[in-house]
């Protein structure tokens, strides 16, 4: 592929609902420009795009996917990302690699959540956009219906640049607006024909609609719009692609990928209206240094994807923004502080990797085998150094404990899984010390589903998942004296031990324990085996196997044998004792308390609430945030495991939540009788 010049670089991010037809429409770009000679079909598993065996199998995309094409001597990266919102990770690291975004619609099924979703994140990345509405080939394909919907939802800024020609089995092509013609597709490719009569009416609508907005862009063109002066067809297309890139209009196209109608019309589109990088201006740090889009300019890098390739391993994508990456060199990873070595530079094209010297500013590629380096790093020259703002991934969402199928993989599930967070920000893995549990964190239930799946296939170990256990505490109200004696005579050299320990509450002080002998009731030498004891006991829990905290134990008095005593008896002394003295001070069980902030669109308000409160959370306050409310409240980790499905089905994925740890808690006394009891049914179990 002959390099290109900045100017003529198109960096587009396509984004919408899952099943939209996201992935096609980038197969169908690839075919129509020659870039592949097979068309390929999500449902036939021949994607270029959807390649992963679980996207094959799935026939859904998984994972970001990066492909060049060519068209009009212009060069467009297509970031094709998933329409799942357990992938969100993937569409917020290519998000930052595009210029300008293209949000796929299906004619049948129109605005949909996932369609809101694409729309928040090109607002948060300021991104210039069009929509194009796909499957227009489809039963009950509806165009204008998508419109409406659009307009009202998103606004009026909305307008058609494009009206199909019929529609489901009859969508034959499509009239662009703004040029004044008519395309139909014969023969393999879109043929230029008179505008249908039936159709006049609605070009002449759409177009005096097109105008007006064209011309709000500029203040000259709406002086002369004004003045009732037509405008010319070339202010009418400099007017379009400026407010396009301004994001003071989207334009909206018809296409049917599967039928590769409208396909080189959405093309043009992309290379006249859609910005360049040159058009973004120049990249900036949170400190205000900038990077101009030249080849001239020092060089930098960002990160926005890391994939484990089994034919190169590691795989690392990077978008240039300034200056020329060659093969074989070095450069500087300015997020670590390290230098990293640069072999092999590659032009990606869905799984296919394309040897190339070099990549400059404005393009996308990836190298192979980078030691350092993760996606959200920086790449830059040693001497000019700059650290590009990072991508913000989303927390996990979803929480699941990890066991294996067989024992012994402890250590291959471990290392397996630590490969798979490499890849991924949005997964996290780790080891609950209360419960002794690998826990696997993600996005939602399909998300740790393909995970553990990749974790089979790649690495050889089947897992079994299910809810994670609680990390309960256990603790005292109440204040107590209490006796342990430890004495046993089997012949020979007895055992003998004994103490008095007073047992209290120490609120927010884990454990403290106090030595006050006087004389030598208990000799020195003992003394540690007293608290030793205590600390042993207090890790394996006294009322359901859970850690006590909280507690201060004081050695006050005891007495001894010359020859029977030993560290040992005073440890069981001690042991016994601080059992017996918890069970009399009050025991109560403590749970971990989540602060959760749920945003939510106004009308499911009174149903999330509710919800939260039918979890025993307690509501802290509510505030507006544009057109969501954010929900804030302190709720039990208990009942909280399953929140990431029960929100998405109560809000049809429209609301989204953050948890942090925020305290313990007593459990009330119906729960904790509950747990305790399933706590002791398992220790028996497990005694069998």
């Amino acid at each position: 592929m002959k390099r290109y010049k900045v100017e003529q670089l198109r960096n587009l991010i396509f984004l919408g609902h899952g099943g939209c037809g996201k992935t096609m429409l980038a197969e169908a770009m690839l075919f129509s420009t020659k870039a592949v000679d097979r068309f390929g079909k999500v449902d036939d598993g021949t994607s270029i795009m959807d390649y992963d065996p679980e996207e094959i199998k799935r026939k859904i995309s998984i994972g970001a996917s990066v492909a060049p094409v060519e068209y009009k001597d212009v060069k467009v990266n297509i970031l094709d990302t998933p329409g799942f919102f357990d992938f969100v990770g993937e569409v917020k690291g290519a998000i930052r690699a595009a210029d300008a975004a293209c949000i796929v619609v299906c004619a049948v099924s129109g605005v949909e959540v996932g369609t809101e979703k694409a729309w928040d994140y090109i607002q948060e990345q300021k991104l210039p956009r069009v929509i194009v509405i796909n499957k227009m080939d489809r039963e009950n394909a509806n165009f204008d219906g998508a419109v409406t919907a659009l307009r009202q939802r998103f606004g009026t800024s909305i307008i058609p640049v494009q009206i199909p020609i019929g529609a489901a089995d009859k969508f034959q092509g499509i009239v662009d607006v703004l040029k004044n013609k008519a395309f139909v597709f014969e023969g393999g490719k879109m043929v230029e024909k008179p505008i249908p009569a039936d159709l006049e009416s609605k070009v002449e609508e759409y177009r005096s609609m097109l105008v007006e907005s064209v011309a709000e862009t500029d203040d000259d063109l709406l002086t002369k719009y004004l003045e009732g002066q037509e405008l010319t067809q070339d202010e009418l297309l400099s007017g379009a692609r400026q407010g396009t890139i301004n994001g003071q209009l989207v334009p909206v196209l018809a296409v049917s990928s599967l039928k590769l109608i409208g396909i080189t019309n959405f093309l043009d589109v992309v290379t006249e209206f859609l910005p360049s990088p040159v058009d973004r201006g120049p990249v900036k740090n949170a400190q205000g240094e900038e990077r101009k889009p030249s080849d001239n300019e020092p060089f930098s890098a960002l990160v926005f994807k890391t994939m484990a390739d089994p034919f190169v391993g590691k795989l690392t994508l990077f978008r240039v923004f300034s200056g020329v990456i060659k093969s074989d060199s070095q450069v500087f990873n300015s997020s670590k502080g390290k230098n990293e070595r640069i072999g092999q530079l590659f032009i990606i094209k869905g799984k296919n990797q394309e040897p190339t010297t070099e990549l400059g500013a404005g393009d996308i590629g990836g190298v192979a085998k980078l030691q350092e380096t993760y996606t959200g790093d920086t790449l830059s020259e040693k001497d000019k150094p700059i650290v590009l703002p990072a991508i913000e991934f989303p927390k996990p969402k979803l929480s699941l404990a990890v066991e294996p199928k067989a024992k012994g993989d402890e250590e291959k599930i471990s290392a397996g899984l630590s490969r798979l967070m490499e890849e991924d920000p949005t997964f996290q893995v780790t080891k609950d010390t209360v419960t002794n549990e690998i826990v696997a964190s993600g996005m939602g239930d399909l998300h740790i589903e393909v995970i553990t799946s990749k974790l089979h296939k790649k690495f050889g170990v089947e897992v079994n998942l299910k809810a994670p256990k609680i990390a309960y505490k256990e603790t005292i109200k109440g204040s107590t004296k209490v006796e342990g004696k430890h004495k046993k005579q089997s012949g020979g050299r007895g055992q003998y031990g004994h103490v008095w320990l007073e047992l209290n509450p120490l609120p927010g002080g884990e454990f403290e324990f106090v030595d006050k002998i006087f004389g030598g009731s208990v000799p020195q030498n003992y003394r540690p085996a007293v608290e030793k004891g205590v600390r042993e006991t207090m890790e394996k829990g006294v009322l359901a196997g859970y850690p006590v905290v909280d507690i201060q134990v004081t050695l006050y008095d005891g007495s001894y044998h010359p020859v029977d005593s030993s560290e040992m008896a005073f440890k069981i002394a001690a042991s016994m004792a601080f059992k017996k003295g918890f069970m009399d001070a009050k025991p109560i069980l403590l749970e971990p308390i989540l602060s959760v902030e749920v945003r939510t669109p106004e009308e499911f308000m009174g149903d999330v609430i509710g919800d939260l409160n039918k979890k025993r959370g307690k509501i802290l306050g509510m505030e507006p945030e544009g057109r969501y409310q954010i929900v804030r409240a302190l709720v039990p980790q208990a009942e909280m495991t399953k929140y990431a499905i029960d929100l998405r089905s109560m809000t049809q994925g429209r609301a989204d939540f953050t948890v942090n740890f925020d305290h313990y808690e007593e459990v009330p006394a119906q729960q904790a009788e509950a747990i305790i009891a399933e706590a002791k049914k398992h220790m028996s179990e497990e005694e069998e």
